[in-house]
């Protein structure tokens, strides 16, 4: 079956059950065993878990969901993307490609081709480039959930932490949900002096949300992996999918596996 035709069997589908009345966890189904995604990603699937990650985030197909920083490889978008088509929509923030990391042209050009491959799964995606300064993500009070994967690290490195989560308190509606996964480093490290090696305190993560004005919603431990010792030459990048050492010890990384990651999620009061 080629790609455009499981698509649009996959929409067809959708239609018949009655999208905004369906439970979720069907439609999940459907969109993580899509023949549209990359052999690469379906192998991260046993690590990241994401039918029961964005289940216990509390996904409904009719959201308004903005999705943060979600790279290169479109590893959530392309779940997200189709479980939303039919009622919901979903907003992508990408980095511009004349962002300052040297990775952000790359990660918009490999974003941009993979979703302009499949307009039958991916043409009501609306994608927009983070902004500068003001940081505002869209209309005060518009999205029923923002979702982040594994960005924060990169937020406190750039001192960006408190803009950006204030930006996404801004953009929930009453009662919207911040759902973060997030590399788990221990509660008594300094999370500005650890964000170089990618992991953050789970402790500094609620605290400072709550600062914010997020209340803590609940927890789970869908995506932890008590193998992590975290104390890698090269951070979290040592272990797979990023192989920081090439192939030095590269069997012992493989059995670890992915990090160990917080999976918190949050509400706008």
């Amino acid at each position: 079956m080629t790609f455009l035709r499981h698509a649009l069997c996959s929409l067809a589908l959708a239609g018949l059950f009655g999208v905004a009345q369906a439970d979720i966890a069907p439609l999940l189904d459907q969109a993580i065993s899509g023949e549209h995604r990359s052999a690469a990603n379906r192998a991260r699937d046993k690590y990241r878990h994401p039918k029961e990650t964005l289940m216990f985030f509390g996904l409904e197909p009719e959201m308004q969901v903005i999705e943060m920083l979600p790279g290169g490889e479109a590893w959530y978008t392309e779940i997200l993307a189709p479980v939303l088509r039919e009622e919901g929509r979903l907003v992508t923030m990408i980095l511009p490609p004349d962002a300052p990391p040297p990775y952000a042209r790359k990660q918009f050009e490999l974003f941009n081709a993979r979703l302009d491959a499949a307009p039958a799964l991916y043409e009501r995606v609306e994608r927009r480039t983070l902004p500068g300064n003001p940081l505002v993500l869209g209309p005060a009070g518009s999205a029923d959930m923002v979702l982040t994967f594994r960005n924060t690290h990169g937020w406190i490195r750039g001192g960006q932490f408190d803009d950006v989560y204030k930006a996404v308190f801004d953009v929930l509606k009453p009662g919207g949900v911040l759902g973060v996964v997030q590399h788990r480093g221990q509660d008594d490290w300094d999370a500005d002096a650890k964000a170089r090696t990618g992991y953050v305190p789970e402790k500094f993560m609620i605290e400072q949300l709550e600062l914010i004005g997020f209340k803590l919603d609940g927890k789970s431990e869908i995506n932890a992996n008590p193998a992590d010792t975290k104390d890698y030459a090269e951070g979290v990048w040592t272990l797979p999918p990023g192989y920081a050492l090439g192939d030095k010890d590269r069997a012992k990384y493989e059995a670890i596996g992915e990090s160990d990651r917080m999976t918190l999620k949050f509400r706008k009061p």
